[in-house]
């Protein structure tokens, strides 16, 4: 096993999980616990703090949801081959 652990591909996230999460903002972690896919907390802080700069808090959660519809459009494809 200990042949995994040294994949150059490999990526050890610093810091704890679910403290990260539970830093994010109460509006983005309720979109969250809803969402289709599993976001980490640093790629949902990413567009949340971009958007919500941009077009506020209800513009960033619509921004989400198109993100995530995006990912699953395109992952249906791969998965499916249509």
């Amino acid at each position: 096993m200990s042949g995994n652990l040294r994949s150059p591909r490999a990526r050890w996230r610093q810091g704890c999980p679910m403290r990260a999460h539970d830093a994010l903002p109460a509006p983005l972690r309720l979109w969250l616990k809803e969402a289709a896919l599993p976001w980490s907390a640093e790629s949902a802080r990413r567009v949340w703090e971009r958007e919500v700069k941009r077009s506020g808090v209800e513009g960033a959660l619509r921004r989400l949801a198109e993100v995530e519809a995006a990912t699953l459009a395109r992952e249906r494809v791969a998965v499916w081959r249509d």
